[in-house]
């Protein structure tokens, strides 16, 4: 489209082609933009994983002080307990602690939530119960994920086959990405007890390969597996995880059209984005963006498959996850104290978006 068509509709495009609302699209009913319908929880710490309960509360990770809050949907919240042995880097800049929660697709029957979680020596996957409330104790599901100060992944995801998906950042050691028997840089499928399943394309928990650090996870209706991931000095990328892909991680960055690694659907450069927290609604994946400070979204079909779109720039802070609510709204939680700014009026929130 041309300049005339575009703010006819009320986009404007940015140098790298990304699609912007332009002021007046805030109001045109035909372009309505996504809206914080209402901040549900703040003064937290560093929010990260986030795991709907039955009836649409919400279950809410802090990655520094290891513990985990019950998150009312309309509005205020309680701690539930505290994970025992997270220890969180963040004093030296690090990236570990509590990360993402998942509840078991049985969760109604068996009670059963999962962890990724950073301990003094590795990064490891753990379930325990959630009962009238109250966390019961850990028990390791998959332990000896490699850990560094940054690059730990920390995502989880279960398929609607009932295999759980982990994330795993490649710990600062770009080989390992590529070395498909080591845990770090791969998207890993295991069982809910964390055995090995049978499809596994190399016979271990690899599912996927040569990921430098893919945060978070999730499954779109149609059961595709979406990964954000942080490039390091050329591209950030979303990406469709597929059986045995190789993502490129450490040889590339971004697109190498034909050159034989999995292409991403979309791509930033690492200055605009960093993304971190993906969900999928609405046809299209919702990203994100630490270092962008805003919300990215990429139509995953369609004409305008790839297409992408930014909102609340700068409007609170670094933003962390985001997760689609069983009421279709959009939750979203800032970092703005994970130790990479100083939080001033943005101190960090967990805030419900409405789509237009």
């Amino acid at each position: 489209m041309d300049r005339r068509t575009l703010l006819k509709a009320g986009l404007a495009t940015t140098a790298g082609g990304i699609l912007v609302p332009t002021a007046g699209a805030l109001t045109a009913p035909a372009a309505a933009a996504p809206k914080v319908t209402k901040v549900l929880a703040r003064d937290i710490d560093v929010p990260w994983g986030i795991a709907f309960l039955p009836g649409g509360n919400a279950l809410v990770s802090e990655r520094d002080t290891g513990r985990i809050l019950r998150v009312k949907k309309d509005g205020g919240f309680r701690p539930v307990g505290r994970v025992p042995g997270v220890v969180s880097n963040s004093s030296s800049g690090g990236e570990g602690g509590l990360l993402a929660l998942a509840l078991h697709p049985n969760f109604r029957r068996n009670n059963w939530l999962y962890a990724y979680m950073s301990t003094r020596n590795d990064n490891r996957v753990v379930r325990m119960k959630y009962v009238n409330g109250r966390l019961g104790d850990p028990k390791v599901v998959l332990r000896g994920i490699p850990k560094a100060t940054h690059h730990n992944g920390g995502g989880l995801a279960f398929s609607p086959s009932g295999h759980l998906f982990v994330a795993t950042g490649d710990a600062e050691n770009s080989s390992a990405a590529q070395n498909r028997k080591s845990l770090a840089g791969k998207i890993l499928r295991m069982t809910p007890r964390g055995e090995v399943p049978s499809g596994n394309p190399f016979g271990n928990y690899t599912w996927s390969y040569g990921h430098r650090n893919p945060e978070q996870i999730t499954f779109d209706p149609r059961g595709r597996l979406w990964s954000s991931e942080f490039g390091e000095k050329d591209k950030d990328e979303l990406n469709r995880i597929v059986r045995g892909g190789n993502y490129g991680w450490p040889y590339v960055e971004g697109k190498d059209g034909s050159g034989g690694y999995r292409d991403p659907l979309a791509q930033w450069d690492t200055d605009q984005c960093s993304p971190s927290g993906i969900a999928i609604l609405g046809g299209r994946a919702w990203l994100g963006a630490l270092r962008g400070e805003c919300v990215y979204s990429v139509r995953i079909s369609g004409p305008n498959r790839g297409r992408k779109a930014r909102y609340f720039t700068g409007d609170h802070g670094r933003i962390r996850s985001v997760a689609a609510a069983p009421d279709n709204t959009l939750w979203i939680t800032t970092s703005n104290r994970d130790g990479r700014t100083t939080p001033g009026p943005n101190d960090d929130k967990i805030l419900r978006v409405r789509l237009g």
